[in-house]
């Protein structure tokens, strides 16, 4: 049994249990964010953890056809809500019941983080097309403001610019990754803020009682920061990845496509493999391709115009 101070489930899978916390409280994504992560041209999207359907919802307004899927239906529950004719499945990075090849790109938010990468890049590469590409995105708070970094110290640190990490650079399936950032502020009042903390996977995990005290300590830090009913503006950096598939992986088999849920296509079928073929199946170990999406870096988003690189230092009180 776990105790106050113990996560009582493995950080990837806690958010169902504060799902719509997570969709109240947690920052969504800049709209020229996801078009630089896909490009403009409408594409087959396979989205990895799906979650609530932040990411999600740009995909589809910006015309992509987008396959979304999460390893807890109870996110997905909350996606259908937003989105209720979109195709979904529930499942893993680790083992994509897709056919070798199908989608243009494969889409990640924050879920990217909890991914076993041994098992899920050749996943990936093996369900991108030719020249595909991995995209993922994450939103990391703006701890260069003092009270910024007063409240990382509460939740929990954050720092950007740490790039695209080891497991994709060391992966023999991806060539070079390409990086940008955005901007955006997302406004978090007395009651979001708690919905906030209770989103974040070292506090979704912990017993109510210790979760109750951790956000009496934010409200504590909130009530002596914050703005009232005017809320405060939270900074983020918003960083984006992108690597073209290198060596591909391929099953001899032609995988089914995943079971979907609320109406989509179903199959009985699992995967095969050959005898004694790896779980990555069998390799074609030369690169690929030019990549799907273009490779010009969109501009940077404006910041509001009451926001300047000479406020970085203001404590709001």
């Amino acid at each position: 049994m776990a105790t106050d101070s113990t996560p009582s489930a493995a950080p990837g899978l806690c958010f169902g249990a504060v799902a719509e916390a997570y969709d109240r409280g947690r920052p969504g994504y800049p709209r020229e964010a996801v078009a630089w992560l896909t490009g403009d041209e409408p594409l087959s999207v396979l989205e990895l953890g799906a979650g609530t359907g932040k990411l999600t919802e740009h995909l589809v307004a910006l015309g992509h056809d987008v396959h979304a899927t999460d390893p807890d239906p109870r996110m997905l529950d909350r996606l259908a809500l937003r989105l209720p004719e979109l195709r979904v499945s529930q499942t893993s990075a680790e083992e994509i019941p897709a056919a070798d090849a199908t989608y243009d790109v494969v889409v990640v938010g924050e879920a990217y983080a909890w991914f076993d990468h041994d098992q899920a890049l050749p996943e990936i590469a093996r369900v991108l097309k030719r020249g595909g590409s991995l995209a993922f995105v994450r939103n990391v708070r703006d701890e260069r403001i003092p009270w910024v970094k007063r409240l990382g110290g509460l939740i929990g640190r954050q720092s950007a610019g740490t790039g695209v990490g080891d497991e994709l650079e060391a992966s023999p399936y991806f060539g070079p990754a390409e990086e940008t950032t955005f901007k955006q502020w997302q406004v978090i009042d007395r009651a979001s803020v708690q919905d906030l903390v209770r989103s974040l996977p070292d506090v979704a995990g912990l017993e109510r009682s210790a979760q109750e005290s951790r956000i009496r300590e934010v409200l504590a830090f909130y009530d002596d920061f914050g703005r009232g009913m005017d809320g405060m503006q939270l900074p983020y950096v918003t960083e984006c990845f992108r690597a073209v598939v290198g060596i591909q992986p391929k099953t001899v088999a032609k995988n089914p496509e995943p079971v979907a849920v609320d109406g989509g296509p179903e199959t009985a079928e699992g995967t095969e493999r050959a005898e004694g073929a790896s779980a990555a199946g069998e390799y074609a170990g030369e690169y690929v391709g030019e990549p799907t999406v273009p490779v010009a870096l969109a501009p940077a988003v404006e910041p509001p115009a009451d926001d300047d690189s000479g406020m970085l230092l203001i404590d709001f009180r």
